[in-house]
């Protein structure tokens, strides 16, 4: 018997599901209460071959945005982040852990600076939203916050460029990476960023009204027939292939930023204030006992890993694997886990516990 998926106002469709659904979707996630294809009828390994090669258009609407808007839109975007924004420049994309009073993770969206009083939060999957509303009138504070009508839409591979340049015109071809411009697009204009999901270079189109989405995809679609252009979806063995971190998998709200390998964006200078700061000082103070780290190990292709699965080191626990894929590019397994500090050094040798009852010999290696 197939399984259905039951969209609803609570399991939101996208402005693009017509399309996905005509391409012959075969997967679907859940995030942000919003569908996310995850297939098309490719295996992985064919769907990263042609992500490396050529182009894919992405819907990736469950990529919500928490709009912060006012007189004190900045003091409560940097309350939420020990990211240090205060040299952000409009048309910047930050990439941002947000922490809680204990300095545990909440979310790690990429901000978008609009104004100097006006951001958007580019969620990963949990509920940002009622985390800012309720700061909001905890502190105070004078700022509009609401989810807008905003649906990215992402372009990836090594032909993005050109492909964007053929709607957009060469002035994609400007923006630089993490940053993002504002585009025509039939008398519209839309946010362009150089961002997304994979290391193969690309753009996120933030499209703000709804009833354009057929048209901009069609648009799209038709212009990149030339390149190979293919729907797709993040793919997971050149996500962990890149090192890219997924909020729910590889970390949740019971790891700090320091475990995350976020210390780069933390800021602990004494004139600089924001939610956990005290907590996340003990911590760096304290120094952590565990962090993210890739692993590479043997065997034959290993099975999903739908669960945790522990890492050892000559009986001693060494950790556990949250994501890990055949990489047919390396030849090998390949993973990212939170290995004990005890263990975390490039090069040591750990035994992976698959669920399929195997064990296999890996080494810890360090991220891209």
């Amino acid at each position: 018997m197939k399984t259905r998926l039951a969209v609803s106002r609570r399991l939101r469709s996208t402005p693009y599901t017509p399309r996905i659904e005509s391409l012959g979707v075969s997967d679907y996630s859940i995030v942000n209460h919003t569908i996310l294809p995850k297939g098309f009828g490719r295996s992985v390994e064919e769907d990263f071959w042609h992500l490396c090669e050529h182009v894919q258009m992405w819907d990736v609407s469950c990529q919500r945005q928490v709009e912060i808007q006012g007189e004190d839109a900045a003091k409560l975007v940097q309350m939420m982040t020990p990211r240090d924004l205060r040299n952000a420049q409009i048309g910047q994309c930050l990439y941002a852990p947000l922490i809680d009073q204990n300095a545990c993770m909440l979310n790690d969206p990429v901000i978008l600076k609009l104004a100097e009083d006006h951001y958007w939060l580019s969620i990963a999957d949990s509920d940002v939203l009622l985390w800012a509303k309720g700061l909001m009138v905890g502190y105070q504070l004078n700022v509009n916050i609401k989810e807008p009508d905003v649906s990215p839409l992402a372009v990836q591979g090594p032909k993005s460029d050109a492909l964007m340049a053929q709607v957009f015109g060469s002035e994609v071809s400007d923006i630089a990476f993490f940053r993002f411009k504002k585009l025509d697009f039939k008398g519209r204009p839309l946010i362009v960023a150089r961002s997304g999901y994979s290391k193969q270079g690309g753009f996120e189109i933030y499209l703000d009204d709804s009833s354009l989405g057929l048209d901009l995809w069609d648009t799209l679609w038709q212009a990149g027939e030339p390149f190979n252009v293919a729907p797709g979806s993040p793919n997971l063995i050149e996500r962990v292939e890149a090192g890219l971190l997924s909020y729910g998998n590889e970390f949740t709200s019971e790891n700090n930023p320091l475990e995350c390998g976020f210390k780069k964006y933390c800021c602990f200078d004494d004139d600089l204030q924001y939610i956990g700061k005290q907590a996340l000082l003990k911590i760096n103070q304290e120094g952590i006992k565990q962090q993210i780290r890739g692993i590479r190990f043997d065997g034959e292709k290993c099975p999903p890993c739908a669960s945790t699965w522990p890492l050892t080191h000559e009986k001693s626990e060494a950790g556990f694997i949250s994501t890990a894929i055949w990489s047919p590019k390396l030849k090998c397994n390949v993973a990212l886990g939170m290995v004990a500090s005890e263990f975390w050094n490039q090069g040591q040798s750990v035994v992976v516990h698959c669920s399929d009852g195997s064990q296999r010999q890996g080494e810890v290696v360090l991220l891209p």
